[in-house]
């Protein structure tokens, strides 16, 4: 954020002006605690943002969903709903977060050793949940994981989680404990390659190494994409003896977003003139579209979008007027690269086929070779045949530059030539084109 960045604590139900609009933001029961959605008012009318929501009468904290504000909003008229849409293909309601604390309850008095517990570092509700059943069973909570440790922290701080005196200890303190006495509290349950969790995992954590006798609670679903990191992950835990617990063998998870009976309960309540699906892959949009229209809203009022797609609302009239170039962007230290970058498509050929370096040390009077040229590899062969390869690559290299030998020295047109002389032998040997680094210099 810029220094002269306007910073300002918002709370529910309090409306305030931003440039032309009005702005107001209202409670929305979620996974995270103070979720909230937006009401903005334009002069083309009310567009209502649910942000991610699920309908939970019992939640952690206490805070549930506005429904007597969203009414009132129903009574101004909503012009635009833009309504969370990552679970529109499930069935029924989404279960309160009450029904897992029972569970963590249960698996945490039934281990046998250690409890480790992976969640979201977010997922504040979640932790103190971990808490409370240390509690009740006479165990030591221990945090591993950076995001995890500073949301710790930061909640304890804010007092959105509570801790009796001394439940909450030290990696070096819980070090010295039993470990039927300890639950550790950590970040991975997506299977993050770089997680504690996966490290552990892989027996490279530096202070946990997982046990028979371990108890390891996943507390979350994968998010699309991440299954097969999860699986791995838990065959992982297996094979060093743990006891795996996940949302497949037990209900120590439920999801923070709304089911289709919420969605409709939210379309019917708000009524809106459109709706705009958000917060989903397009097929999750494309269902929340169809359960719309099931509950009878017009196809032609519900608009599923793509990145950059420009939504014009104009009294009675709405469509899409154009579309606004959006792309990928990947960031890597200070930064930024489009999804063409040549660094990028460099990157990628490196992963793939690994890379072989050649230097060549020529006598600036004769262009005779001073020494053998010299060629290392990294990442390129795993068969044991790398030092053959390479010893013959130098003599092609080496005949290459004899056969140059007393013309004018062209470094760029040599440097190529050797590029191009050992990429083919590398290709002819293995079948594959490592990326060839020459380096052609003088003395």
């Amino acid at each position: 954020l810029s220094r002269s960045s306007d910073l300002r604590v918002v709370e529910p139900r309090e409306p305030f002006r931003a440039g032309g609009l009005g702005v107001e933001f209202f409670r929305m029961c979620h996974s995270i605690p103070d979720a909230m959605g937006i009401a903005v008012r334009t002069p083309q009318g009310l567009v209502v943002h649910t942000g991610d929501f699920k309908i939970d009468h019992t939640p952690p904290g206490g805070h549930t969903t506005d429904f007597a504000r969203l009414a009132d909003l129903a009574d101004e008229g909503v012009a635009v709903l833009c309504s969370d849409s990552t679970y529109a293909e499930v069935e029924g309601s989404t279960p309160s977060e009450e029904v897992v604390r029972d569970a963590m309850d249960r698996t945490v008095a039934e281990a046998r050793g250690r409890v480790i517990v992976a969640t979201f570092a977010s997922l504040i509700s979640r932790i103190q949940m971990v808490i409370d059943s240390a509690v009740r069973s006479g165990r030591r909570v221990t945090v591993i994981g950076r995001s995890m440790r500073n949301n710790v922290a930061m909640a304890l701080d804010l007092g959105y989680l509570s801790a009796p005196e001394g439940v909450l200890v030290t990696s070096r303190e819980a070090d010295r404990l039993p470990h039927d006495r300890l639950i550790i509290l950590a970040t991975g349950a997506q299977g993050e390659p770089s997680s504690a969790l996966v490290r552990m995992s892989r027996g490279e954590h530096r202070d946990v190494e997982i046990e028979a006798g371990d108890t390891v609670v996943i507390s979350s679903s994968p998010i699309p994409g991440n299954e097969t990191l999860v699986s791995r992950t838990i065959d992982d835990l297996y094979r060093r003896g743990a006891e795996v617990v996940s949302s497949r063998n037990a209900t120590v998870h439920v999801h923070g977003h709304a089911s289709r009976e919420e969605l409709k309960l939210i379309l019917r309540l708000l009524q809106p003139e459109r709706l705009v699906p958000v917060h989903g892959e397009r097929r999750h949009l494309v269902a929340h579209a169809a359960l719309a229209q099931s509950v009878g809203m017009d196809p032609a009022d519900t608009f599923v979008l793509e990145d950059g797609d420009v939504l014009e609302v104009d009294g009675d009239w709405a469509g899409v007027v154009e579309t606004v170039p959006v792309r990928d962007v990947f960031v890597s230290g200070h930064r930024l690269w489009g999804r063409h970058s040549a660094v990028l498509a460099e990157r990628s050929r490196l992963a793939q086929a690994g890379a072989v370096s050649v230097s060549v040390v020529l006598d600036a009077g004769t262009g005779a070779l001073v020494r053998p040229p010299t060629l290392r590899s990294s990442g390129f062969d795993e068969t044991g045949r790398a030092g053959e390869l390479l010893e013959n690559a130098s003599q092609v290299v080496q005949s290459l530059l004899e056969s140059q030998s007393g013309k004018v020295l062209d470094f760029d047109q040599l440097e190529s030539k050797v590029r191009a002389s050992v990429s083919d032998l590398l290709y002819a040997e293995t079948r594959r084109r490592p990326t060839v680094l020459a380096m052609v210099e003088a003395v």
